[in-house]
């Protein structure tokens, strides 16, 4: 039996796959220490928006109960912290004539993806827009081939991993009225230094988000007041 999103009853597997969603062809789960901390992951907020249910796992056990289990009835198990969020073939749950928030030009946007990767280099593996955000600007995956980031760091702790952790793809919400501003603005300045900045911010954000530590938290201040001080100016 699971903690879910969909209540504070537990559910069993076969409740879960009775009730999935029309398209949805996974059973979604998010791993952590604690289910308040989870149901906070923005993560989470597509599949939310779309009503869909996603298990809440806080047992380090469930680390490795789930790959060697694999799948139920038919349905492999998905991390939504990994890989793409699939998404695409689920209605969302609201009405379809709902209007939708606004999003950069498709251009617009590609020149912002291009220049936080360029910024960013070997502190990430990737930076690409997200379908699984609706209300924060930006969060961290891992690649669908990496190891989860729960369990990444439930084996530093352990001690059976060393103490660098796995570049993580840098996903941005396009529809946040942040990344519609900068992507207007990369494409209007270009390379502009603020940008770089920015990228910076928005990477050690995802990071604070995730529970991880700033690899380097008197940038992180400098960075913060600096652009604090240009936007009162």
């Amino acid at each position: 039996r699971f903690r879910t999103t969909a209540g504070d009853g537990l559910v069993s597997l076969e409740e879960y796959v009775g009730r999935m969603k029309e398209g949805q062809e996974a059973i979604f789960t998010i791993s952590g220490d604690d289910v308040e901390s989870l149901k906070k992951s923005p993560q989470l907020e597509g599949f939310r928006a779309r009503g869909v249910e996603v298990l809440l796992l806080t047992d380090p056990v469930d680390e490795f109960w789930v790959p060697s289990v694999g799948e139920y009835e038919g349905k492999r198990f998905k991390s939504v912290t990994k890989g793409g969020a699939d998404l695409g073939r689920i209605k969302a749950a609201e009405e379809a004539d709902a209007p939708k928030p606004e999003e950069p030009a498709a251009d617009a946007l590609d020149s912002l993806l291009a220049l936080f990767k360029l910024t960013l280099g070997a502190s990430v593996k990737d930076v690409r827009r997200s379908e699984r955000l609706t209300d924060s600007a930006v969060c961290l995956v891992a690649d669908e081939t990496d190891m989860d980031m729960h369990l990444e760091r439930l084996l530093k702790q352990h001690k059976q991993l060393g103490a660098e952790a796995a570049a993580r793809i840098l996903e941005l919400n396009p529809a946040h009225p942040l990344v519609v501003r900068l992507a207007e603005r990369a494409k209007a300045d270009g390379a502009d230094p603020d940008l770089g900045e920015v990228a910076w911010l928005l990477l050690d954000q995802a990071r604070i988000v995730e529970g991880d530590p700033v690899p380097d938290p008197a940038a992180f201040a400098r960075r913060l007041s600096a652009l604090v001080a240009k936007g009162l100016a």
